[in-house]
């Protein structure tokens, strides 16, 4: 099976290439510089030369905060670059997996999110990725869109890499208690993103690790696994105000995986504590 994968060099993409190539996949990825996703007829030209049978696309605009500033180049990539995408993918027949976000919810629910649940996205990037989301749908037959929340690992920069970073810099932090969600560990993303496309089970899929927890939850935990000792204080969203609005609540319902008979996300402390191991060897 071919697969090609956008924004190969970010930090799900270089897993999922790893990933797909240690799984005997042909697989070719694409970074920015070798590939430009708002350019329709490069879009076009690369996918229908290789011919894949299945399309990752993981590239996107992600800088949440200058969105809000930017929002012409945020929805330039998110939204054109994704129909882009869709249509070339569905002229060569390919399967699409359409890589989104928890921000496409406003967070004022206090029960999980399902799949079936109303979007209203807050920011300038949840609006961006939601609009990506529509064009995939109304362009493509054979899709799967998955929905994933406070990813991280090995590459790129996320919360648990800056916890480490900023645990050797000080003796006390201040992380936001008000903010819930799903942590993600991109190699488990990965795995469950190759689980799907193999397979004819199109839809909408929230992915996540099981369980939830506030970032401050999340940072405590971090230091714990790595055995730091570090004084964490919670504060609020009002005393770290930034650009772009978060959703107060995030947390994934993972239905579509549970119906469709997928194996089910580990708990989200279990897949921490393997990174943690993974990045001290």
């Amino acid at each position: 099976m071919k697969v090609v994968v956008t924004g190969a060099k970010g930090q799900l993409g270089t897993d999922l290439v790893h990933l797909l190539a240690d799984r005997g996949y042909e697989v070719y990825g694409y970074g920015r510089e070798e590939l430009d996703i708002t350019n329709f007829d490069q879009v076009k030209q690369v996918i229908s030369e290789f011919n894949p049978d299945v399309v990752i696309h993981a590239a996107a605009y992600t800088k949440v905060d200058l969105a809000e500033s930017e929002p012409d180049q945020a929805f330039l990539v998110n939204a054109y670059g994704t129909r882009n995408v869709a249509v070339a993918s569905e002229a060569v027949e390919a399967k699409l997996v359409y890589i989104s976000t928890d921000y496409v919810f406003d967070g004022t629910a206090n029960v999980p999110y399902n799949e079936f649940a109303p979007t209203n996205p807050l920011s300038v990037y949840g609006k961006s990725k939601l609009a990506g989301e529509r064009f995939v749908r109304d362009l493509h037959s054979k899709f799967f869109i998955v929905r994933t929340s406070w990813v991280y690992g090995k590459h790129g920069n996320n919360f648990v890499k800056t916890m480490l970073k900023l645990a050797q810099e000080r003796d006390e932090l201040m992380v936001v208690h008000d903010q819930v969600g799903c942590p993600t560990y991109a190699v488990d993303l990965a795995n469950c993103i190759l689980e799907l496309i193999q397979t004819e089970k199109y839809g909408v899929y929230h992915v996540s690790n099981s369980g939830h927890c506030s970032w401050y939850e999340f940072a405590k935990a971090i230091f714990e696994e790595a055995g730091i000792e570090i004084k964490v204080n919670p504060c609020t969203t009002k005393d770290f105000p930034r650009p772009a609005p978060r959703p107060a609540y995030s947390v994934f319902k993972h239905m579509a995986l549970k119906l469709n008979g997928f194996s089910e996300m580990r708990e989200w402390r279990e897949a921490l504590k393997e990174f943690i191991i993974q990045i001290k060897l």
